[in-house]
């Protein structure tokens, strides 16, 4: 095979560099009195990264067509998301989504908003301060990616909290222990993050079956389905069906009857995904929140009637001894030293932003 010159190749060069921008100039063409010649074909669903890129206009017109077929967001009750943003509260939306808020240590003041935030929700379910809290600043709780992981991280933590308490009442190893099967009761009007729990933690669910007149928990039902594998009782504030709330008062009172006589320690649970921002409002309800002393966290969607944007959840933890400790990760590995508290790591600062926004709004 004979070498070729440096001009011969030279001249190669440049015919395929014309090909790939004729090529490129034929997507961008107006093949269509409306768009390009790529936004007027069909793509097939089953397709792979294109070969050259389309300017960024016709990038959004493609993605906008999808989203112009889809339902109208403000006529979808069934979403449990706010749909309404002012135009501000967009721009800190936007503004959050350039923030990791995993890395503390390059966006201490991002991180310091997500505390103040998290310390109001603390004080609106009136969580007592904790001993540790001028070492902190902050109540335990984390700021989540919605309420689903916010009731992943408080089973985890009733969980591991229950293992401690099973292990020393048996006299049990750790790796004995971690081959007993707990259980969690809760009802039948579970949303779907509790499914998720009883599948990928592996505990077992203790269902209570409503009355089709009330759909709540009664006291003499979760007692039935208490025993000591149970590593706590969840009391949904506000269920997907009809928005009942569960007797979380009447429930507390039973546990600490229980627990007094049979030397258990069960605790609550409150999955108020969508009633933690509206309960405390309501004057004539009597406490539901971490005034009953054996409520031990509390989770809430902030994309609810929190109104942040959708992936924004909380949940607060009564103290971090035994509970909110049991999940906190040291991360040390980008440029300083900081306690990690949720199962995702990198996520955007928008949905904190937001909810700071919309709270002092």
């Amino acid at each position: 095979m004979s070498k070729r010159s440096l001009a011969e190749l030279r001249l190669e060069n440049e015919a395929l560099r014309k090909s790939v921008r004729q090529a490129v100039e034929a997507r961008h063409s107006s093949g269509h009195y409306y768009a390009s010649a790529d936004a007027v074909e069909e793509e097939d669903a089953n397709a792979s990264m294109p070969l050259h890129g389309d300017a960024a206009v016709h990038c959004y017109r493609r993605i906008s067509d999808f989203h112009e077929l889809d339902c109208r967001e403000r006529l979808n009750t069934s979403s449990y998301v706010n749909v309404y943003l002012e135009e501000d509260e967009l721009r800190a939306a936007n503004l959050g989504m350039r923030v990791n808020l995993a890395d503390q240590t390059v966006y201490p003041q991002s991180f310091k908003l997500h505390n103040i935030v998290l310390n109001m929700i603390a004080h609106l379910w009136n969580c007592p301060k904790p001993p540790d809290f001028d070492n902190y600043g902050v109540f335990p709780g984390a700021g989540t990616v919605g309420s689903t992981e916010a009731c992943l991280l408080a089973g985890l933590c009733l969980k591991f909290r229950w293992r401690k308490w099973y292990a020393a009442r048996h006299e049990l190893s750790e790796s004995q222990v971690r081959g007993v099967y707990p259980n969690l009761v809760i009802s039948t009007c579970f949303q779907a993050c509790w499914e998720k729990l009883f599948r990928y933690m592996d505990i077992e669910p203790r269902f209570v079956v409503p009355t089709r007149t009330s759909f709540a928990l009664t006291a003499a039902g979760v007692r039935e389905q208490v025993d000591e594998k149970t590593i706590g009782v969840v009391c949904i504030m506000g269920n997907h069906y009809g928005g009942q709330y569960d007797p979380v008062w009447e429930i507390n009172e039973m546990l600490t009857t229980l627990n007094r006589d049979l030397k258990f320690q069960v605790g609550i649970h409150v999955d108020a995904a969508s009633g933690g921002f509206i309960a405390p409002f309501q004057r004539d309800l009597p406490p539901w929140d971490f005034r009953l002393p054996n409520v031990l966290s509390i989770s809430a969607s902030g994309h609810k009637f929190g109104e942040s944007v959708c992936g924004t959840g909380w949940v607060v933890w009564r103290q971090r001894e035994n509970l909110s400790e049991n999940v906190a990760i040291s991360v040390s590995y980008l440029g300083g030293k900081a306690d990690s508290y949720t199962l995702n790591f990198s996520r955007p600062a928008s949905g904190i932003y937001v909810q700071y926004y919309k709270f002092h709004r």
